[in-house]
């Protein structure tokens, strides 16, 4: 059984770590409205941006002069799992959540005899995915100098991502994030990025002429389309991030509290008890007298 001494020692070292992570919890809560207006902000465009690009895919007859980025390579052989993760901890299963969704994905392409490459933006899925596919990672992408990942970081992914793709290093590469739904909600979420994902019906609008030509609109688009994307996915991401913070630091808040109480019972029946045994003893001493 623990001592006095231990006991207070225990509560001390537990409300330390609490206050720790209420003011974790406080910050997160102040970044979270901050980064959630920056990821809705952005959706519009991003959406508006994809209609106009099913737009010109829907007129454009996809062919070998057509932009690479909207025809392919021709082949589906080898995949690029671009995993953008956080660069710090204390965000529950922020990190693991996308990690997991990109590992299965790996699991099924390779079952279906792809050749699966990983691109790692952020420093926290690193461990977790080079454990599992040691030669598969072919390029990390550094943000731990970057307070916020902005466009200025999509900018350069997407750079590195065309030179990848312009050498001939992959087929078809897929974006994995956590889209931003609540606080309490963050949805690990898979998308094609290149080559662009041919339009659907719904999404090519209505008749619209373009001028110049729709494949000289589309050369020009495409690289901004692909940076868009990127860019969206990185601020549903630290939006995501702060969320998960905060729910996850509100959670030990309330455990430290919990485990206050449970050692402070615990040290006052301890105290209670060593007073009570002086008590018999002052007691009996006296009787002997």
């Amino acid at each position: 059984m623990a001592s006095l001494k231990e006991l207070k020692g225990r509560i001390n070292s537990v409300k330390s770590t609490q206050k720790i992570t209420k003011a974790k919890q406080m910050v997160a809560a102040a970044k979270l409205r901050r980064a959630q207006a920056n990821a809705e902000a952005a959706r519009p465009y991003a959406a508006r941006l994809a209609t106009v690009m099913g737009s010109l895919a829907g007129k454009v007859t996809v062919s070998e002069s057509s932009p690479k980025l909207l025809a392919g390579t021709g082949k589906d052989q080898v995949h690029l799992l671009v995993v953008a993760n956080s660069d710090k901890g204390l965000c529950g299963a922020f990190n693991s959540n996308i990690v997991k969704a990109a590992k299965l994905r790996a699991l099924e392409l390779k079952a279906e005899g792809k050749t699966v490459l990983f691109y790692l933006v952020g420093r926290k899925g690193r461990a977790m995915i080079r454990r599992e596919f040691p030669n598969d990672v072919i390029a990390m992408f550094d943000t731990t100098d970057v307070r916020e990942p902005g466009y200025a970081e999509a900018d350069r992914i997407a750079a590195e991502l065309v030179a990848l793709y312009d050498a001939g290093k992959f087929d078809i590469a897929h974006l994995f994030y956590s889209k931003f739904r609540s606080a309490l909600a963050q949805e690990p979420t898979e998308q094609q990025i290149i080559p662009v994902p041919a339009p659907t019906a719904a999404s090519t609008g209505g008749a619209v002429d373009y001028e110049p030509e729709e494949e000289a609109i589309l050369a020009a688009l495409l690289p901004r389309y692909l940076k868009t994307q990127l860019f969206g996915a990185l601020l549903e991401n630290m939006a995501s991030e702060q969320g998960a913070s905060m729910t996850a630091m509100d959670n030990a808040t309330r455990n430290a509290g919990d485990l206050i109480n449970k050692l402070t019972i615990q040290y006052n029946r301890s105290r209670q008890a060593a007073i009570t045994t002086e008590l018999i003893e002052i007691i009996a001493g006296a009787e002997a007298l």
